[in-house]
C-alpha cells in the first residue's frame, strides 16, 4: 500500500489520466487560456482532451488544412509563437473555432512508429511576452511523455463523437 503522502506521484492508470494531468499542469504552470490534446483523423484535427474543459469539448474538430498545428507540423511556423500576428503562417489561420488565437504553442505527438498521432497544443486570446518561450522545453517534455506512454502500450481514448453544438 502506498502511503498517502506519496500517492500524488503514483503512475497513471491510463493514457487519458496522464493527458488530463499534463493539460492541468500546463494550464497552471505555463498559463495560457486553453490546452488540448488532439488527434489527426483523416483530414480533421479532433480534440481528445482539453483544459479547461468548459472551453472546448472532446470531439470538436477543425479541418487539418485550417489548423495552426498543421502549420507547425509541416515546418511553416515555429512550435511557439508568442504573437501569432507576426508569423505569416499563423496569422493566416488565427481565426479558429475557439476564437482569435493571438499566441500559439504546439508539439507533435508521435506513435511508436514515429507516425504523427496528433498534437499537444496551447492557445491564448492575448499575445504573450517573449519570455514565455522559456517554457517550451516543459511543454515538449509533456508531449514526449504522452508519446512515450503510447509507445509503451498505453492506449489513447477512442475518437469521441462530434459535440452536438459543433459543425
Amino acid at each position: 500500500m502506498v502511503p498517502a503522502r506519496v500517492a500524488d506521484v503514483a503512475p497513471w492508470q491510463d493514457w487519458t489520466s496522464a493527458a488530463d494531468d499534463a493539460l492541468r499542469f500546463l494550464h497552471h504552470h505555463v498559463g495560457w487560456d486553453l490546452w488540448m490534446v488532439t488527434r489527426l483523423v483523416g483530414d480533421q484535427q479532433v480534440v481528445l482532451r482539453a483544459w479547461p474543459a468548459r472551453d472546448v469539448r472532446p470531439g470538436a474538430r477543425v479541418p487539418w488544412a485550417d489548423s495552426l498545428c498543421r502549420q507547425m507540423v509541416e515546418g511553416n511556423a515555429p512550435r511557439m509563437a508568442t504573437v501569432t500576428a507576426i508569423v505569416p503562417a499563423y496569422a493566416a489561420h488565427a481565426q479558429q473555432p475557439v476564437g482569435t488565437v493571438a499566441a500559439y504553442v504546439g508539439i507533435p505527438l508521435l506513435t511508436r512508429d514515429l507516425e504523427l498521432f496528433g498534437t499537444l497544443c496551447g492557445v491564448s486570446s492575448r499575445a504573450k511576452p517573449r519570455s514565455a518561450a522559456r517554457e517550451l522545453t516543459v511543454i515538449e517534455a509533456a508531449a514526449r511523455t504522452l508519446s512515450s506512454l503510447m509507445a509503451a502500450g498505453m492506449e489513447p481514448p477512442p475518437v469521441p463523437p462530434r459535440p452536438e453544438s459543433s459543425n
